[in-house]
């Protein structure tokens, strides 16, 4: 038993992998936004022949008081997505509004089943094709909309299409069972479309976040590429505070060409990766580390970082020290590194940069694996 409710819970409602889980909220509330609200008024606009075809001896609470409350949900929720259209869909809005679709289309979808169910008893046998075409449009057209979210279109499907293809299948009319059937054939199509169609989302959202981290990650080390680095420190800037400062840290290696010419690229690599993780353990979550290019590399130490406590430059070289292992082969490798604080030494990147740059070359025309910044250039420190 436990085996098949596994299955069946994964084949139903698989898991979403945790890169693209908000990729997939922002979707799914984005083409609920956009769908919805004509679903809202054609809601809205069939309860006039709703009411009118209703039948007279079912208490006035549900023959006219549902279909009532309906078009008041359907026009108010048309009038609030209306209103909301062109809003920045942020992700906190956007899981608020997949849970309230859910809810409320629970909420209605048991309103017009029972309307329809409580109909189609108190209606001589003439008239059930009526109750059970409403209710089926009803149903096959939220489930549309709400597609994208599968629990809630699962939902809808359950309270609004099994209780009227139930009467009709167990009619005894030959043509309501007929009818019955063929609404249950199309909600399983439905219900297979639906499936296809969010393995299809899933695997075009993990493409483009693919395509994302290969647009701004480097390919050999994994760390941030220079595009990446730019951004981000483009974002520090723009939102600066002078009172919380942030720094940057430019990283060159000395030597390292003789040690491609010698070893071959391929310990050249090596000994490239071994060094970004080395950043990576050094920082850790507390700056981003990024390969500019060939032995270059750059630091981002955002605002409120502890490492903007210590000496950057002393703790990035104290990580870095010590032979590097690779193929079998002790390597050893030397580095500058320039450092550059915002708004101290320059309110732009290209000034901070700039000056990082000025304290890495000084540090290296030292002769020897120094650190720099902007007060010390030139200077063995």
């Amino acid at each position: 038993m436990t085996g098949v409710y596994h299955w069946l819970r994964t084949r139903f409602f698989p898991p979403i992998p945790d890169a693209i889980r908000d990729d997939v909220a922002l979707l799914r509330a984005n083409r609920v936004e956009t769908l919805t609200p004509m679903l809202f008024l054609m809601l809205a606009a069939t309860t006039p022949t709703a009411i009118y075809a209703g039948v007279q001896t079912v208490h006035p609470v549900i023959r006219i008081g549902f279909p009532v409350t309906l078009a008041l949900v359907g026009l108010l929720g048309f009038v609030f997505l209306i209103h909301n259209r062109g809003r920045r869909m942020s992700l906190r809005r956007a899981r608020r509004m997949i849970k309230e679709s859910m809810w409320l289309s629970g909420t209605t979808g048991a309103m017009c089943s029972s309307w329809t169910v409580i109909n189609w008893l108190a209606a001589p046998p003439e008239a059930h094709s009526y109750y059970a075409m409403i209710m089926a449009m009803g149903s096959l057209a939220t489930a549309y909309c709400l597609s994208s979210i599968r629990l809630a279109t699962f939902i809808n499907l359950l309270i609004g299409l099994v209780p009227i293809a139930f009467l009709m299948l167990t009619s005894g009319n030959p043509p309501e069972i007929a009818a019955g059937t063929s609404l249950v054939v199309a909600t399983i199509f439905l219900l297979r479309m639906i499936l296809q169609q969010h393995d299809q989302l899933i695997d075009l959202l993990q493409l483009q976040h693919q395509m994302r981290d290969l647009a701004h990650t480097d390919p050999l080390t994994g760390l941030a590429n220079r595009r990446e680095f730019d951004m981000r420190l483009d974002e520090e800037i723009a939102k600066g505070d002078a009172a919380r400062p942030f720094a940057i840290a430019l990283l060159d290696l000395n030597g390292f060409k003789p040690i491609n010419d010698q070893h071959g690229h391929a310990i050249g690599d090596g000994v490239l990766c071994e060094l970004a993780e080395r950043l990576r353990r050094a920082c850790g979550n507390h700056a981003v580390v990024a390969r500019q290019g060939g032995d270059e590399f750059a630091i981002l130490v955002p605002a409120g970082s502890i490492l903007l406590k210590t000496s950057l430059a002393d703790h990035i070289l104290a990580a870095l020290a010590g032979p590097y292992r690779i193929g079998g082969r002790s390597i050893g490798v030397g580095a500058g590194v320039g450092t550059a604080s915002w708004p101290e030494h320059g309110d732009s990147a290209r000034k901070l940069l700039e000056v990082a740059d000025r304290a890495l070359y000084a540090a290296k025309a030292a002769g020897r694996e120094k650190t720099s910044s902007v007060e010390s250039i030139g200077r063995v420190a």
